[in-house]
């Protein structure tokens, strides 16, 4: 096997693995080996967590481990972000998350927020639970590019086409892009609502958000 996906595959499996002080050392020595420093993100950590998730998913994994999964990829990133080159990163751009009014579930959403600000955006993470006037308030107040909105419940679609339509009313709509996602959410229901971007993991949600402020 090529030495560089060994290390990748071993950056994923510390994390998966909830391995922290493992994770340090296969870290500092994919870079002391040359490799570059946004794949061993993007294509190890990354991959760690979202395998955590699909744990979590399936009830294998509670919000413990999950805890101490997203400890030993903060471990990795530690190491490795300092060595990100200027080009991964998207200096200055602020970027509003949050999952919307009626829900609790913030797994995906702070697991996106660790793609965004390692893609260098700075990210305001509102929580969870978020009122629909709070999104739209925060990005006037940071002066914000992007609204990053999530959900795990069919019932709480509909505030982030309560967002939008706010936006609309506030004279932001297409000023402020707005990026969606969670299990129910669809490309359908993003096109329905006037969502300008539908991603459905956190790798695809740092690449989509670069495309929309490079417009």
């Amino acid at each position: 096997m090529d030495r560089k996906i060994f290390l990748l595959n071993e950056l994923a499996r510390c994390v998966a693995d909830m391995e922290d002080e493992m994770v340090a050392e296969v870290a500092n020595t994919y870079l002391q080996e040359g490799f570059n420093a946004h794949e061993g993100i993007m294509q190890g950590l990354v991959v760690g967590m979202e395998k955590a998730g699909e744990l979590f998913e399936q009830g294998e994994y509670f919000v413990p481990e999950l805890l101490i999964c997203s400890d030993a990829m903060n471990v990795g990133l530690s190491i490795l972000r300092p060595q990100l080159v200027s080009e991964d990163l998207e200096e200055n751009i602020n970027i509003v998350i949050g999952v919307v009014e009626g829900d609790t579930h913030d797994i995906g959403k702070n697991l996106v927020k660790i793609m965004l600000e390692t893609a260098g955006f700075a990210v305001h993470d509102l929580g969870r639970d978020v009122p629909v006037e709070e999104f739209v308030n925060k990005a006037k107040e940071v002066d914000a590019q992007i609204i990053c909105m999530s959900t795990l419940m069919t019932t709480t679609m509909d505030n982030m086409k309560r967002v939008i339509e706010l936006l609309k009313t506030e004279g932001l709509y297409g000023k402020i892009k707005t990026m969606i996602g969670g299990a129910p959410i669809s490309q359908s229901f993003a096109d329905l609502i006037g969502a300008d971007a539908y991603t459905t993991n956190a790798v695809e949600a740092a690449k989509r958000a670069k495309q929309l402020v490079s417009v």
